[in-house]
Order: structure tokens, then C-alpha cells, then sequence
């Protein structure tokens, strides 16, 4: 993966983090985007001072200008990686308007927005790696506010996926199990329910992320 040239938005993540530590590694290029303004610019440093830029999931124009500020900082643009979101619990009820509109906007639309940009930039073969969660085919009870942002997500990417088909861009939907990371404790409304113990999240990633990004940077070779 050397000369790699990636965006990884949510890079203040554990998921992001991990797999913009794993591209660095492996002697890529990337540039990051994340909310954390101050944290983004301390994991840049660690990352041999890579391009970064703030990223508010609200600000949908600003989602689609991250790929072509990428192509731009790093001469050219292979990989999108988008491991932005949210969780959000409570029985439908009993979740606001305002906090349904919150899950649909940072795990359905800003989401969206990043890729819609990237898919004007990225030249075949290229990859485009977006994670969901493996709640889109396990969901849970109080969950249905969550499940659907996450469910509208995984539809549209997946008609995105046979429209990139034939221009050789690979559209990856990322079924990340629960890992271990304090994730659900973070949500942005409710409670989490007892939850199973959690994958090991450098594993996962490994697995679900870097190995669809391996995948279409062969094909270049």
C-alpha cells in the first residue's frame, strides 16, 4: 500500500484512527477530517503532520469539498474512507424530533455527503469504504431511530455500489460488529442495553476496512 493516497473522515475515531494508523504504516499517504478540531491536529502531528481539516457533519457542503481538498493536498486521491456516526437509544416514543433528526443527519447524511463529493474526484480503481454497523441486519429494540439512519446509509450505498460498478470504483458497506471502545456509552440520546463483549476493534478494522482498500489498490498493480 505504499504511495497509497487516502481520506479518512472521522479520523478522531477509534475506527478512523486505526485505520489511518494502519495507512501510515504501510507507507500511504492520507489526509484527515474530523469534529475534534484541537484533536485532529494533535493525531496529524503523530501522523508526520498529514493535511487535516475540521469536519461538522452538519455542514453537508462541507462533507462533499473534503475529497476534492484531499485530491488537492496529496496530488491525487485512491481510497475514501468514512467512519463517521452516532448511536442514539430510546424506545420511538419516546425520541425526539430533534434527536431523530441529529441520527439521521450524522449517520445517513453527512455520511452521503462525503461520498457524493468523492465520487466527483476518484479516478478507477479507487475505493470507497464506508462503515454502517451490524446493527443494519441485527437491529435491536430501542433502536429504531438509529437502525433507521444506518439502515438509509447501507440502501443508498448499495445502489451507489452497482452504479460505480462499471466506472471500476468499489463501494465497500462496512458491517463493523460491536467492538469494544466505549462507542454505544457515547450516545448522543438514550441509554445502551446490555451489550455482548465487543470484537477486537484493531482486528476488525484490519479486516473490515484495510483489506477492501488492499483489495482495490492491487488491482492498480
Amino acid at each position: 500500500m505504499a504511495g497509497e493516497k487516502a481520506l479518512v473522515v472521522g479520523a478522531t475515531g477509534m475506527i478512523g484512527g486505526l485505520a489511518t494508523q494502519t495507512l501510515v504504516d504501510r507507507g500511504g499517504a492520507v489526509a484527515v477530517a474530523g469534529r475534534d478540531a484541537r484533536e485532529l491536529a494533535e493525531r496529524s502531528s503523530r501522523w508526520g503532520s498529514c493535511p487535516h481539516r475540521p469536519f461538522d457533519a452538519y455542514d453537508l457542503a462541507g462533507g462533499a469539498a473534503l475529497a476534492p481538498w484531499a485530491a488537492q493536498a496529496l496530488g491525487g486521491l485512491d481510497t475514501v474512507v468514512v467512519a463517521v456516526g452516532v448511536a442514539g437509544f430510546g424506545r420511538a416514543e419516546d425520541v425526539t424530533d430533534a434527536a431523530a433528526e441529529h441520527l439521521m443527519t450524522v449517520n445517513a447524511l453527512a455520511p452521503m455527503a462525503v461520498v457524493r463529493g468523492a465520487l466527483a474526484v476518484l479516478e478507477p480503481p479507487a475505493a470507497v469504504v464506508v462503515v454502517t454497523g451490524l446493527i443494519v441486519d441485527r437491529p435491536m429494540r430501542a433502536t429504531a431511530d438509529y437502525t433507521a439512519a444506518k439502515t438509509a446509509l447501507a440502501a443508498w450505498l448499495g445502489v451507489v455500489r452497482r452504479e460505480q460498478r462499471d466506472r471500476g470504483i468499489s463501494v465497500v458497506d462496512v458491517r463493523m460488529p460491536h467492538l469494544d471502545g466505549g462507542f454505544a456509552d457515547r450516545a448522543f440520546v438514550g441509554s445502551p442495553p446490555p451489550l455482548p463483549r465487543g470484537a477486537d476493534a484493531a482486528e476488525a478494522v484490519a479486516r473490515y476496512v484495510i483489506e477492501p482498500i488492499t483489495a482495490a489498490a492491487a488491482r492498480t498493480r
